[in-house]
């Protein structure tokens, strides 16, 4: 027998609303019938995409994020634009970052990086069959473009320079993609 373990809405409140992200205060009603606070941001959603090059190694970015302030070693990736479906998505972040466009694609699976204050998700796409036209960067925005093997790509992680949260997922699909066919 399952316990229901829901948690619902009383009370919910913006307290910001920014650029991207949107902050909300809820009070809910907890499974024992008691009440507490929730705080959460909401997130339009992301891709990441797993960018095959025909000699198997996958196309990786460096880039600096604001947040932690460093440089991390990251899959090609973007956030879901309003009304955009998440292939198309897909299709621009991987053309404008990396300057690739592929002609096969497949949606592997979803994401969720930080479900205790975020209701983000992140879509996990395979790009294959790739071409380079050239790429077209947002303004403000850089970033290096690098080719890794799977194998270059998991001494990255075990060295503890791979650390990105989107980027970890979805090299357990890659993993799978390469190492078994999928």
């Amino acid at each position: 027998m399952s316990t229901d373990l829901t948690e619902h809405t009383l009370d919910s409140r913006q307290v910001y609303d920014g650029v991207l992200l949107k902050v909300h205060k809820d009070t809910v009603r907890l499974p024992d019938g008691g009440e507490a606070v929730r705080e959460y941001i909401r997130h339009p959603g992301a891709v990441v995409i797993i960018a095959l090059l025909p000699d198997g190694r996958m196309i990786f970015e460096r880039q600096f994020r604001y947040g932690p302030r460093r440089v991390f070693l990251e899959f090609p990736a973007g956030k879901i634009d309003a009304g955009e479906p998440i292939e198309q998505t897909a299709i621009r972040e991987l053309r404008e970052e990396t300057g690739h466009e592929a002609a096969h694609w497949e949606h592997l699976g979803t994401m969720h990086p930080c479900i205790g204050y975020s209701d983000e998700r992140i879509e996990i796409f395979l790009a294959r069959d790739l071409r380079h036209v050239g790429a077209s960067l947002d303004e403000g925005e850089f970033l290096e473009v690098t080719a890794l093997s799977l194998d270059a790509a998991m001494a990255a992680v075990w060295r503890g320079e791979l650390t990105d949260a989107k980027t970890l997922a979805a090299l357990i699909w890659a993993q799978r993609v390469i190492n078994q066919g999928f």
